[in-house]
């Protein structure tokens, strides 16, 4: 198969970025650097693996499981069907971690996912320690390994544990923040997501029926463990800013802020006492 053709089978299957994506899969595939890919379109590659990877792509499987690994702000990151895709939208929560939190700072970080935001954080501000959560063991084994390899791993600590309930007992002391990417689409609208969104866990993209579920909980459960000057960083839906700040004001949270991502839409909610 050469890199005109992967490109071409790709383009039939509806994807925008084929040429970007076929010289990662054969980069990936073939340890072929993708400069030298795109260089000489027609050389021909054989792999059963790049073959097997193509068709699933084809299918529209996301490109990021097919590799298992994606960059996010300036890391790497083991990705797996079990955790969700780490975007650049996110990018901007982490910068807003990064700028607030105080020097020594602990924070907790629920719904980790990947890993990606406590990760991220905990390596550009080495003064600081973070506890992250998930509720599927599978899912924060990798979170553990991404903050060991990007080189976090003793400031990082793992907790199995349900957002939606109290944490238990072994997760003490205060927190000067609390940042979350919680699951967010409304239950009705996954249905009508990307066959790529669709193949990432439900569980980290369903926010029950108004997409609200995980922020009320949060804000129910959680804020008790934050310091008096501590604040909240929420990754949010385009269309859920209002939303999200009357339910920060509803708990105490009056001075809220808003934050766009790099496409002029609403991304990130920061909610503080006062």
């Amino acid at each position: 198969m050469t890199y005109t053709e992967l490109a071409n089978r790709l383009h039939a299957a509806g994807i925008e970025t084929a040429e970007w994506e076929a010289s990662l899969l054969i980069e990936h595939f073939c340890a072929v650097d993708a400069t030298l890919v795109r260089m000489e379109p027609e050389q021909r590659y054989e792999s059963a693996e790049l073959d097997a990877a193509v068709k699933a792509r084809e299918s529209r499987y996301p490109l990021q499981y097919l590799l298992g690994s994606w960059g996010f702000f300036h890391q790497t990151y083991l990705v797996t069907p079990d955790c969700l895709i780490p975007r650049s939208d996110t990018e901007i929560l982490v910068e807003e971690a990064i700028r607030r939190l105080p020097e020594g700072a602990r924070f907790l970080d629920l719904c980790t996912g990947s890993g990606c935001i406590a990760v991220s954080t905990l390596a550009e501000r080495p003064d600081t320690t973070a506890v992250a959560v998930d509720k599927f063991e599978n899912t924060l084994r990798i979170a553990t390994q991404n903050a060991e390899k990007n080189g976090v791993g003793n400031r990082f600590t793992p907790l199995l544990a349900d957002v939606l309930e109290k944490l238990p007992p072994s997760c003490e002391g205060l927190f000067d923040a609390i940042v979350a990417n919680p699951p967010y689409i409304t239950t009705e609208t996954l249905k009508s997501l990307a066959p790529e969104v669709q193949a990432e866990p439900r569980a980290a993209l369903d926010g029950g029926d108004d997409g609200l579920l995980f922020y009320r909980r949060i804000l129910e459960l959680h804020t008790t463990l934050l310091t008096p000057n501590g604040f909240l960083l929420f990754e949010i839906g385009y269309d859920q800013a209002a939303a999200v700040l009357e339910l920060g004001a509803s708990h105490g949270f009056i001075d809220g802020r808003v934050l766009c991502d790099l496409g002029g839409n609403t991304r990130v909610v920061v909610l503080k006492r006062s």
